[in-house]
């Protein structure tokens, strides 16, 4: 099983739109490509954070779809309407399996 976790920092006084942005893109995940996509704030550490966690059967698997929201152009304008809730350069990917 691999689990993937992309975390991202928000902008100041965006809270409230990067949150809803956040839920907008993993309904939008769910119903176009039936990825059940977690979100996140933290419990610790920086509360202006922001994550979102999947699971794969397999590394194939993670790069399939990631292939696939390259080619889909309405992912691609939610992602570039919702980059200015978020501070750049601040995503970080991180990728997880299980022993």
């Amino acid at each position: 099983m691999i689990r993937f976790v992309r975390t991202a920092s928000i902008a100041q006084g965006k809270f409230g739109d990067a949150i809803a942005f956040a839920k907008q893109i993993s309904e939008y995940l769910k119903r176009q490509h039936g990825l059940q996509l977690e979100v996140m704030l933290p419990v610790g550490g920086n509360p202006q954070r922001v994550a979102w966690r999947a699971e794969y059967e397999s590394l194939a698997a993670l790069d399939a779809l990631q292939t696939k929201l390259l080619l889909d152009r309405e992912y691609l304008d939610l992602v570039a309407k919702g980059s200015g809730n978020f501070i750049a350069g601040s995503l970080n990917d991180a990728i997880w399996r299980t022993i």
